[in-house]
């Protein structure tokens, strides 16, 4: 028996030794937060295995793994009617409450979901629960755009996709068929979905013809620049569980079908250096040093290349695309932008993007509301359900629906 008790013990040991992360005191259930990320990390390895392997490709098969576990069939309830339908050629889900009596029309919300722009779906528990309590808690329709996935597709197609769904909902006749309130629309989304929500705001503010426009827009945690991997965020969080700084930087690499043998350089900030002439227009436009508070910048320097690689951008010209990096929109087109709500979390690299898009939203003349969270992580709000129930996911998803409620 000895041996099996030895067996078990360094077993034990050596589970421990990789669940363990050394996280900030203020991170709530930290070792629920643990389990978690290593459960993230033996999937993600074995899919990149499956990869190596040539039997898929580890995004497909990560999805695969996600929709096995986790998707949940289109099944009304007395309280939602939840269907599927196509707006524009792209799919998405409908939540609908039951017409009130006296009601007219409702609100609604244009929701669109993250995964990197290439996992998790409108149809898994995790989105469908978040939007189903949304159209409850709002009495809005709700409408989960669905659009296609890295590797299948790359951008800018991801970014059509939403778009092309939010302008056919946007039409007359389609907000009259759900009973919809035409001023009193928003369009919203958490991370890579974020980050699709402020590009698709942006390319509507600018359509003269469009008769229709979002009143709000509500950005969870985006993802809104790849020119600065080295903000105070990037920097202070790189080790985070969910989202790692070098598995932002692939999502980014896979998003734009770049190759892998770039991470390292855009790491370091060579795609951005001082000689890299593309990239000095929108130097100005994130600069951390004046637009993030001094709680927030600490003690953290500036990562600029004198020289760099130029050829980075001749490779992936997204890069610097507006449609893929929303941050970098110039002054005149932020102007335009509807009141905003932006949430972010000490505890994500991606922290600084929304901070620095609530100021430079500001300084433009926009109403912003910046949601902060001391003791939250990347992609919590999702996470409410057992197992995965977190309190930092109640608390964001009842902040953010709270500020829905009284502005919409």
């Amino acid at each position: 028996m000895r041996p099996a008790w030895v067996l078990l013990a360094a077993v034990a040991a050596l589970s421990a030794y990789y669940v363990y992360l050394p996280l900030p005191g203020t991170v709530s259930d930290p070792w629920k937060l643990m389990l978690l990320d290593a459960t993230f990390r033996v999937v993600q390895q074995t899919c990149h295995l499956i990869h190596y392997l040539r039997l898929s490709h580890h995004l497909i098969a990560l999805n695969y793994l996600i929709f096995t576990f986790d998707k949940l069939k289109s099944v009304s309830s007395e309280d939602i009617n939840i269907t599927d339908a196509i707006f524009d050629g792209v799919e998405v889900r409908v939540f609908e409450p039951p017409a009130k009596q006296d009601e007219r029309l409702k609100r609604s919300v244009v929701y669109i979901h993250g995964g990197g722009w290439a996992l998790a779906s409108a149809r898994t528990s995790l989105y469908n629960n978040l939007c189903r309590i949304m159209a409850e808690s709002l009495n809005a329709v709700v409408v989960s755009v669905e659009y296609r996935l890295v590797p299948e597709v790359c951008f800018p197609e991801q970014f059509y996709d939403a778009l092309r769904a939010t302008k056919h909902f946007l039409q007359a006749d389609v907000l009259a068929e759900y009973s919809v309130d035409p001023s009193r629309i928003a369009i919203s989304g958490d991370s890579a979905g974020g980050n699709l929500a402020a590009a698709v705001c942006q390319q509507l503010s600018k359509d003269e013809h469009l008769a229709v426009r979002p009143k709000l827009q509500a950005l969870i945690y985006p993802v809104l620049q790849a020119f600065d991997f080295n903000t105070p965020s990037y920097q202070q969080n790189m080790n985070m569980p969910v989202l790692p700084r070098y598995v932002m930087i692939n999502y980014w690499i896979d998003y734009f079908n770049g190759n892998y043998d770039l991470a390292h350089s855009l790491l370091i900030n060579n795609h951005t250096a001082l000689d890299v002439s593309q990239a000095f227009s929108f130097r100005g436009h994130l600069n951390w040093t004046s637009l993030l508070p001094s709680s927030f910048k600490k003690n953290y320097k500036p990562v600029i290349q004198t020289t760099g690689k130029a050829e980075i951008i001749q490779e992936i010209p997204a890069l610097l695309d507006v449609r893929a990096a929303p941050l970098l929109a110039d002054n005149e087109t932020l102007q335009l932008q509807p009141k905003t709500y932006v949430l972010t979390c000490e505890n994500d690299v991606l922290r600084d993007d929304g901070v620095m898009y609530a100021k430079r939203l500001e300084n433009a003349g926009v109403e912003v509301t910046l949601d902060h969270f001391d003791d939250c992580f990347h992609g919590c709000m999702i996470f409410t359900i057992w197992p995965t129930d977190f309190s930092a996911g109640i608390q964001t998803r009842n902040s953010y629906i709270r500020w829905l409620d009284e502005n919409l």
